[in-house]
C-alpha cells in the first residue's frame, strides 16, 4: 500500500487505537496508526481489565496471556477509621457467565505494550512523534495533514478514527461538543513498593469520613497502586509529592512504603461527545467519553468502541455492507456511554461528597449493606454482569432482531462451557466473522441457507446448562463478528435468516 494512503488512519496509539488497528488488520483492512508521543505511556491510572474486554482479547488469541500477566483479586476489603469493616469475596463471582469469572488488575501501560507487540507481529508499527494537524473530508476519502520530524506530509484514507484522548484534535475538527464537567476534588495515584497487612494481593478501600483511598494489588512482591483524594491546603500546592499525601496510607492502613516508583496528581472529568461520527470521521475512547474511575470502566469502554467499529468498517471496505452500517456505531456506543457516565457520576459523587449524610452512608451504611448483599448469589451476579460489561446490549440497533428463549437480538452471546477440557461456544468467535449457532438439532434448510450466505454454522449438542444460559433448544442465533447476537429466531427459519441480510444490504462474505 502507498505509505501516503490507507483504508483507515488511526490517531492515537493507546489501548483503544491499538485494539482498533489489530482488529482491522486481522480483518484485512489497511491501517496507519500515529501518535504524537515518542513512546508508549510509562505509567497509567487505569488498572482493571473487565471480563468483556478479556473476551474480545480472547477472540484475538491473547486473553489468557493477559490473565497470566495480571493479578486475579480474591477479595475486596472495606476499611473505616483504620479498622476493617467488611470483606466482600470476589473469587468466582462470575462463575458460569464467562471464561473470565473474576476481577483482574492489569495496568493499562502494560496492556498497551502487549497490544503493541501483537500489532507489530501483524506487520504494523506505530508512527511515533507524528501528529494530526488537520484533515479535510471529501466524498470518498479523508485527506489529512500530519506533522512529523521531517516536516508536514499528506495522508489519504477512506476513514479517520480519533482515538486521541480527552484533548482530541479529531473531535475539535469535526466540531463535536464535549458537554459535562470536572469534579472539584484533586486526586493522586502512586505506584509503590511496600509492606504491611494490606499488601496481600487483595483490593482495599479506606472509607474515611473526609476522603477516599484505594489500594490495588499489582504483579511483583509488595507492589501496589495507591489512588486517593487530596484535601485541604495540600491540594492548593503548586507541586505535590507522595510525602504530601502519604500520611493517611501509613496511619490508617499501616502501609510501610519502601520505594515510590511513580507519582502523579490529576482531576476527574465526566463528559460525552455530542456525536461520535461525522461522515468519515469517528470518535472512540476518551475522545468520545470520559468519566470517573468508578468500576474501572474507562479503558474497557474504549476497547469496546474499537471492536464495535472495526468489523463495521471492514465490512464496508470489503464490499460486504453499505455505509449505512456505520450509522449503528454511534447508535450503539453513544447510548451505552451516556448511561455509563450517568451511573459512575452518581456513585463517584456519593463516594467523595462532603457532608454528614454522605459520610454516614459511606462509612456506616455501605460496608454493612455490601457485606450482606454480596452473600446473595443473585446480587453477586448482577454486580459482576454490570461491572464486567457483560450486560452491555444493543437492543435499540437496526442490526438487532428477534428473541429466542431469554436471548434477544443485541445481547452478548451467552457463554456455555461444553466440556471439561475447556471447550466452549465462544471458540468459533475467534474467526472474527459472522456465524450461526444452533443449540440442539437444527431445522432442515438452515445448513443450506448458511452455505448460500457464506456463513459458518456451528451446531452444538444440547445440554441442560444451555437452557440455564438462556438459549432455546433448536433456535437459530445469528452472531455478529463482535460476539453479539444479531438475530434470535425461535423457529430457526432459513428464509428469515436470508431476509435479515437482504433487508440490511449485508453479506457475510465477499
Amino acid at each position: 500500500m502507498n505509505p501516503g494512503s490507507s483504508d483507515v488512519l488511526i490517531v492515537g496509539a493507546g489501548p483503544t487505537g491499538l485494539t482498533l488497528a489489530i482488529w482491522l488488520v486481522r480483518l484485512g483492512v489497511g491501517v496507519r496508526i500515529i501518535d504524537k508521543n515518542p513512546g508508549p505511556a510509562a505509567f497509567s491510572r487505569a488498572l482493571g481489565v473487565q471480563a468483556r474486554t478479556l473476551e474480545f482479547d480472547r477472540q484475538l488469541g491473547f486473553g489468557d496471556e493477559i490473565v497470566e500477566r495480571g493479578v486475579t483479586v480474591p477479595g475486596l476489603n472495606l476499611w473505616v477509621k483504620g479498622a476493617k469493616a467488611a470483606r466482600v469475596p470476589l473469587s468466582g463471582i462470575g462463575e458460569g457467565m464467562t471464561p473470565y469469572p473474576f476481577v483482574l488488575v492489569y495496568p493499562q501501560d502494560e496492556h498497551e505494550r502487549l497490544l503493541i507487540e501483537r500489532l507489530e507481529a501483524l506487520g504494523v508499527r506505530v508512527d511515533r512523534e507524528t501528529e494530526l494537524v488537520t484533515f479535510k473530508q471529501e466524498p470518498t476519502s479523508v485527506r489529512a495533514t500530519l506533522r512529523t520530524a521531517e516536516g508536514d506530509v499528506t495522508h489519504t484514507a477512506a476513514y479517520i478514527a480519533g482515538c486521541d484522548g480527552t484533548h482530541s484534535v479529531v473531535r475539535e475538527l469535526i466540531a463535536a461538543g464535549f458537554p459535562g464537567g470536572t469534579y472539584t476534588g484533586l486526586f493522586y495515584v502512586a505506584d509503590v513498593e511496600a509492606g504491611g497487612p494490606v499488601i496481600d494481593q487483595e483490593l482495599h478501600v479506606d472509607l474515611d469520613e473526609a476522603d477516599l483511598l484505594l489500594v490495588f494489588p499489582m504483579k511483583g512482591d509488595g507492589r501496589v497502586r495507591l489512588v486517593g483524594t487530596v484535601r485541604g491546603d495540600v491540594a492548593t500546592r503548586d507541586r505535590l509529592t507522595f510525602e504530601n499525601v502519604s500520611s493517611r496510607a501509613i496511619e490508617h492502613l499501616k502501609i510501610g512504603v519502601t520505594k515510590v516508583n511513580w507519582f502523579s496528581d490529576y482531576r476527574v472529568h465526566h463528559r460525552v461527545a455530542s456525536r461520535f461520527r461525522k461522515a468519515r470521521a469517528f470518535l472512540l475512547g476518551d475522545a468520545a467519553h470520559v468519566h470517573s474511575p468508578v468500576g474501572a470502566q474507562g479503558m474497557n469502554t474504549g476497547i469496546g468502541d474499537a471492536v464495535n467499529l472495526a468489523w463495521k468498517i471492514a465490512a464496508v471496505v470489503k464490499g460486504r455492507a453499505s455505509e449505512n452500517i456505520l450509522d449503528t456505531y454511534e447508535i450503539e456506543r453513544r447510548a451505552f456511554a451516556r448511561r455509563l457516565v450517568a451511573t459512575t457520576d452518581q456513585i463517584f459523587t456519593l463516594a467523595t461528597r462532603d457532608g454528614s449524610f454522605a459520610r454516614g452512608v459511606r462509612t456506616r451504611v455501605f460496608p454493612l449493606v455490601a457485606s450482606i448483599l454480596f452473600r446473595l448469589p443473585a446480587m453477586r451476579r448482577f454486580v459482576f454482569r454490570t461491572a464486567s460489561q457483560l450486560g452491555v446490549r444493543y437492543g435499540m440497533s437496526d442490526l438487532s432482531a428477534g428473541k429466542a428463549g431469554s436471548v434477544r437480538g443485541g445481547d452478548r452471546l451467552p457463554w456455555v462451557r461444553l466440556a471439561r477440557n475447556g471447550d466452549d461456544n465462544f471458540v468459533p468467535l475467534r474467526s472474527l466473522q459472522w456465524q450461526v449457532h444452533v443449540y440442539g438439532d437444527s431445522r432442515t434448510g438452515v445448513a443450506e441457507a448458511c452455505k448460500s450466505l457464506g456463513l459458518a454454522m456451528h451446531a452444538f449438542a444440547w445440554v441442560p446448562k444451555m437452557k440455564q444460559a438462556g438459549f432455546m433448544r433448536g433456535a437459530l442465533y445469528l452472531v455478529r463478528p463482535d460476539g453479539y447476537v444479531a438475530l434470535a429466531d425461535p423457529r430457526s427459519d432459513p428464509e428469515r435468516l436470508r431476509g435479515y441480510f437482504r433487508e440490511r444490504d449485508l453479506r457475510a462474505a465477499s
